[in-house]
């Protein structure tokens, strides 16, 4: 039984989809007027370890990622160059699919431009309007909260604190305050679409709920997103959707907490504001990244430090080196544990993340099971198919975790070459040639350990 901590009942809920075995995932995506920093990516890396597990699960799981690539900053960033809003847009929409893959992100089944579906919001607004929730005003469209007394059930706030002006997060496409909220602005910077609404661009709640339904259906399983998307814009996506519909929108909001940097917010002006691509370039591992994304509570908030980053390379580098040792063991020895450790680890594993994604704890298992298995090697109690057991369990909860480099797990040739040497030194006991090997192996960052099966390697960085 999975469960999940649902935002909107502020409770632990077993986790049921609308169809059996059938998952609808919706996630906002970025809005593409910049490069995205490490902090968009907490939560896009826990929107990944989601999507894997559920079908690590048996889920079939559908996702849909939206792109805004229209509002405020868009059109300021492309006016500013004096560029086209979809040339501007699309350099950010390409480089955010390199972070992507470069962080091995699933990629979604869909991925939607907001401007490859301005009908589809246009009819949604229209329907709000026909129902009385919206209402149009010196050319701009605004729903009306009032008409939807569930408003903020979401965010914890009851309407009269919204309608009183109460201090809350508001955004650029609210009408005063914490007030109605615009679906439709009329034209004023040279970017808009000609509809039935008149001429415009929509606003940014009403993207989400178009294209989330066009994709998911009016009713589907999961919406996640950062803590700060909560209100207004989910809060908003609620009252806008199920107005329309009449059905209730989603059954399961996930939000994941902040990410601080040296226990502060990220920001330009701090000088603490980290791109993926400005980690690369200073030399780190972005698999390292994506594991320090993934290595904390989604609910918890995660203060990246380069130091925490570096730590988080080591333990990549760690397991991988665990998973290459497995290649030693090449007796016969068949272990009869190791079958059963391998069961108990899985049961564990899957009932950690069972538990609303608890991956610190599905971590502290496969650890346990490491050091536990090490042992083993280095005493020389299990074979070549005891190894094979243990690197399948690997690989397969790797589909959940995706920090494997078996790519990497090869080391040139001349490099091997001394590696054999030094062995040969080793059994004609010439230990001080076998000694200044280790050494010219070690300033190249290999690192040798002898064990029962003969000498196996590692990488020190």
């Amino acid at each position: 039984m999975i469960i999940f901590y649902n935002t909107l009942t502020r409770t632990k809920e077993e986790f049921k989809p609308l169809k059996d075995n059938l998952v609808g995932i919706y996630t906002c995506g970025p809005t593409v007027y910049d490069l995205a920093h490490i902090g968009n990516f907490r939560a896009y890396v826990f929107e990944d370890l989601l999507h894997r597990y559920l079908e690590y699960r048996g889920y079939k799981v559908t996702r849909v990622m939206n792109i805004t690539d229209v509002d405020d900053k868009t059109i300021a960033g492309c006016q500013k160059e004096g560029v086209d809003l979809q040339q501007y847009t699309n350099r950010y929409i390409d480089a955010f699919k390199a972070d992507m893959e470069a962080l091995r992100l699933k990629k979604p089944d869909y991925m939607p431009r907001a401007t490859e579906h301005i009908q589809e919001m246009v009819s949604l607004i229209k329907t709000l309007i026909d129902k009385g929730y919206a209402y149009e005003k010196d050319g701009d469209i605004y729903f009306s909260i009032s008409k939807f007394p569930s408003y903020g059930r979401l965010a914890g706030i009851n309407l009269e604190q919204v309608r009183s002006g109460a201090r809350v997060n508001v955004d650029e496409y609210t009408k005063e305050d914490a007030k109605d909220f615009a679906l439709w602005k009329k034209e004023s910077t040279g970017v808009y679409w000609d509809t039935d609404l008149g001429r415009g661009r929509p606003g940014w709640h009403i993207e989400c709920s178009a294209m989330s339904m066009k994709y998911l259906g009016e009713s589907f399983d999961i919406h996640t997103g950062g803590e700060d998307n909560i209100f207004p814009h989910h809060e908003n996506e609620i009252a806008q959707s199920e107005a329309a519909t009449g059905r209730k929108f989603v059954n399961y909001w996930l939000h994941c907490s902040h990410l601080l940097v040296n226990n502060e917010k990220m920001s330009k002006s701090k000088g603490n504001f980290y791109t993926l691509r400005a980690l690369i370039e200073k030399g780190y591992n972005p698999v390292a990244v994506r594991y320090l994304l993934i290595s904390s509570h989604y609910r918890d908030p995660l203060n990246f430090t380069e130091a925490s980053l570096k730590q988080a390379e080591n333990t990549v580098r760690n397991y991988n080196a665990f998973y290459q040792s497995l290649d030693f063991c090449t007796t016969e020895i068949d272990n009869k544990t190791i079958k059963e450790s391998i069961q108990s680890t899985r049961e564990e594993f899957r009932k950690a993340l069972d538990d609303d994604l608890n991956i610190s704890g599905a971590m502290g298992v496969i650890f346990r099971f490491i050091k536990n298995i090490n042992i083993l090697i280095s005493s020389g109690s299990m074979g070549k198919n005891n190894a094979c057991q243990v690197k399948e369990f690997i690989e397969e909860i790797d589909s959940v975790l995706v920090v494997l480099e078996k790519e990497s797990q090869q080391i040139p040739q001349h490099l091997a070459c001394l590696i054999q040497a030094r062995e040969k030194a080793r059994n004609n006991k010439d230990f001080k040639t076998a000694d200044n090997i280790r050494e010219i192996l070690c300033k190249k960052g290999i690192l040798l350990e002898d064990t029962p099966y003969g000498t196996r390697w590692k990488f020190s960085r």
